[in-house]
């Protein structure tokens, strides 16, 4: 059976109730976890270098701040499963590459995700993190509404 998952979160209300189901479901199942939260790359458009610096600064620390806050959760809730459970931040414009990479680096044997429930035409244009890891992962991938 499944050993160790792999819970990426956003921080959305989805998100944290699909890490309390993961965490449960590892707990059943005698696995351990890792959280991962895929921080953006930083972009800008200006003409200063020091403004571009000081934006720069700024967003990481942002990021940083709610990644520790999402992660955090994500211990929360692994503590009270009683799952063994690290958590972990990449950065990358592609999250579901983050995550695809970060589940085989650290062998996770199950990717637990949420879907965030788009349906149609804005499923179609903004696309779907869970549907890019779904189609371009080796790693089973479960994914919980």
């Amino acid at each position: 059976m499944f050993k160790h998952l792999l819970v990426p979160t956003d921080g959305s209300a989805r998100a944290e109730a699909t890490v309390a189901r993961a965490m449960t479901f590892a707990s059943r199942i005698g696995a351990r976890a890792t959280g991962l939260h895929v921080i953006p790359e930083y972009h800008v458009l200006t003409y200063r270098l020091t403004s571009q610096q000081d934006s720069r600064d700024s967003f990481a620390a942002e990021a940083a701040r709610h990644a520790d806050t999402f992660l955090a959760a994500v211990t929360r809730a692994a503590s009270q499963a009683g799952v063994p459970c690290d958590t972990v931040t990449a950065t990358d414009d592609h999250p579901w590459q983050a995550i695809i990479q970060c589940a085989e680096q650290r062998g996770c044997d199950l990717i637990v995700m949420s879907s965030h429930g788009r349906r149609g035409l804005q499923a179609l244009l903004i696309g779907s993190e869970t549907q890019k890891v779904l189609t371009h992962s080796t790693i089973p991938v479960l994914v919980l509404r």
